[in-house]
């Protein structure tokens, strides 16, 4: 990437796999020999970069149930460049099985990752990642290692396909969900839709968390281009993936580290990136927690500002109407990154994985199909990115995706209807007798990173069956929980500080007038501070969710939604040191 002298002097430092496998003696033929066993040469342990090939592959994890194959692509590749291949599992998170939340353990595989790469003689490391928590977990914990790496995602399902419609995941499932509750559609015809949308292997094909999160991989320079949109039945996606394990090789040559692409520069494209493509709101506590581990300084403030003059570009559920497939053929993110750097609003210089800057993988990126990737001129939303909101409801902020939400409630004054739990929301929004209407706004507690624990998706709250019934089918909702990449609605996410800390969030009650202003970016409690602190004196600590094991851990060290959601001693840079030796 460089030419500079202290470069090549990083070049020539021996292998950090030499302190295991170079020795000649007794420890050299401890480490040698057990990895014999499965035929392995005598030359494989010679000078060659040992790459770890971090595989999240789980058959509790339907979006990365095809990792095997697409592993052993990787393996050739690194073989293809004269690397040695090792494979190892870490934790999977698989957000469609994992109870309560596969937030609540992103921290955790992110340690495994960090630990286990610190822990072997691995030089360069490629991150396998797909359903939505095993790439923030795994760029955490590469970011804290801070070896060469880079980053291979699964790639989306194909569309779903419902009697001649195009239907995505999440999307639909949550528009169905209310039609069946609604009466619109029979059981037999929710199973039917079922099998239809999830015939391929993938994540979510919608613009969901796991498609926002390898868009992110991309724009932040740490997987090759076009990372974000192949299918994952494409070959195409094979393709990529052993180029990725012929490229890890040479930037470990090039000792080119994450610390190198993950810049204060790289942070900033992928936020615009973010609002361009319509992305989850998932990817902002995402993204804080990434610059966390490498100490580069990132706020809520810097969504707002970098997200106010950005367009969203891409026509993708559950924003629009297209799926990831109609996405990867109309260009991909490449298409949506030539866009925003003609207007000026890339870091155009910024290095990425392949050893060219950002701006040279995509100034002559084709855009196919101007319905699917909207010009800047004409865009599919105007200035329709993620907004932080601040106000004395949420004074440390919360989030709102204004590409999903509904125009006509994007400023508002409703009644409160509050539920203290997710548990009272489910027991009470199909109770005919709830006073509640289409002018009310839903407030949900108890729902943040200490208080679901693991601030669950549950942000987006199905809307009462009688509301529904009159053809209602949006509403305010305002929590400190999150919600689903895939969702949509006028739902205000992320309160910060939450409820069970004691934010004000905690202290409203039902009949309480709240005012939500997305140009103003302002959500209004109308309560006095008078009778906030009298509320407050009053008001009395959840108990705590656990006394033991990782759950105890977790709520003891976990920080705010605005700070990324990450355990407060896993903040800052650490970097790969050679283990002691064990003998």
């Amino acid at each position: 990437m460089s030419n500079d002298n202290s470069k090549q002097a990083d070049r020539k430092k021996p292998l950090r796999s030499q302190a295991w496998f170079g020795r000649q003696d007794k420890m050299g033929f401890y480490y040698r020999s057990f990895l014999k066993n499965s035929g392995t040469p005598q030359d494989r342990f010679e000078g060659r970069p040992v790459i770890g090939i971090c595989n999240t592959w789980s058959e509790l994890t339907p979006c990365n149930a095809h990792f095997r194959v697409i592993a052993e692509h990787v393996r050739q590749g690194v073989l293809d460049a004269g690397g040695y291949p090792l494979e190892f599992p870490v934790s999977s998170l698989g957000e469609v099985t994992m109870r309560p939340t596969a937030m609540l353990f992103r921290n955790l595989a992110s340690m495994d990752v960090e630990e286990a790469i610190r822990a072997h003689p691995l030089d360069g490391v490629v991150l396998l990642m797909g359903c939505d928590k095993t790439t923030p977990a795994l760029l955490m914990g590469a970011a804290s290692a801070d070896l060469p790496t880079i980053g291979v995602s699964g790639g989306p399902q194909l569309r779903g396909v419902y009697r001649g419609q195009i239907i995505g995941s999440g999307t639909n499932i949550i528009s169905m969900s209310e039609q069946l509750r609604a009466g619109e559609i029979t059981l037999a015809e929710f199973h039917e839709a079922e099998a239809a949308m999830n015939r391929s292997a993938g994540s979510c094909m919608t613009m969901g968390t796991a498609s926002t999160m390898a868009s992110m991989v991309e724009a932040l320079g740490i997987g090759l281009p076009e990372n974000a949109a192949i299918p994952a039945a494409d070959a195409r996606r094979n393709l990529l993936a052993r180029m990725s394990g012929r490229r890890i090789v040479e930037m470990v040559g090039e000792d080119l580290k994450p610390s190198d692409i993950l810049t204060r520069a790289a942070f900033e494209n992928a936020i615009r990136t973010l609002a361009a493509i319509g992305g989850s709101t998932n990817a902002v506590v995402h993204l804080l927690a990434i610059a966390g581990r490498l100490g580069v300084e990132l706020s809520l403030d810097d969504f707002d500002r970098l997200c106010r003059d950005v367009h969203c570009l891409v026509d993708l559920m559950p924003s629009g109407r297209f799926l990831m497939e109609d996405f990867y053929y109309a260009g991909g993110l490449p298409a949506v990154l030539r866009a925003l750097g003609e207007r000026g609003l890339l870091h155009k210089d910024a290095p990425t994985v392949n050893g060219k800057t950002l701006w040279q993988n995509v100034e002559s990126a084709p855009n196919w199909n101007s319905e699917v990737i909207t010009p800047f001129e004409t865009p599919f939303k105007t200035e329709a990115g993620i907004a932080i909101l601040t106000g004395n409801l949420a004074p440390n902020g919360a989030v709102i995706k204004p590409s999903a939400a509904s125009p006509e409630l994007m400023r508002h004054t409703g009644r409160a209807v509050v539920f203290e739990s997710v548990e009272e929301m489910h027991d009470a929004v199909d109770d005919e007798s709830l006073d509640i209407d289409a002018s009310c706004i839903m407030v949900l507690k108890n729902c943040g990173p200490k208080g679901y624990p693991g601030m669950a998706e549950v942000g987006n709250m199905p809307l009462p069956a009688k509301l529904l019934r009159q053809g209602v089918r949006d509403m305010i909702r305002i929590s400190d929980a999150r919600m689903s990449g895939t969702a949509y609605g006028t739902v205000v996410l992320h309160v910060a500080p939450e409820a069970t800390v004691g934010g004000p969030l905690a202290l409203v009650k039902n009949g309480d007038m709240i005012t939500l202003d997305v140009t103003a970016r302002s959500l209004h409690l109308h309560v006095s501070d008078e009778e906030l602190a009298t509320r407050r004196a009053a008001w009395t600590p959840p108990k705590p969710h656990a006394a033991r094991g990782y759950q105890k851990l977790y709520v003891d060290h976990v920080l705010q939604a605005d700070r990324g959601v990450d355990f407060d001693f896993l903040v800052g840079r650490s970097g790969s040191p050679v283990p002691r030796d064990n003998h």
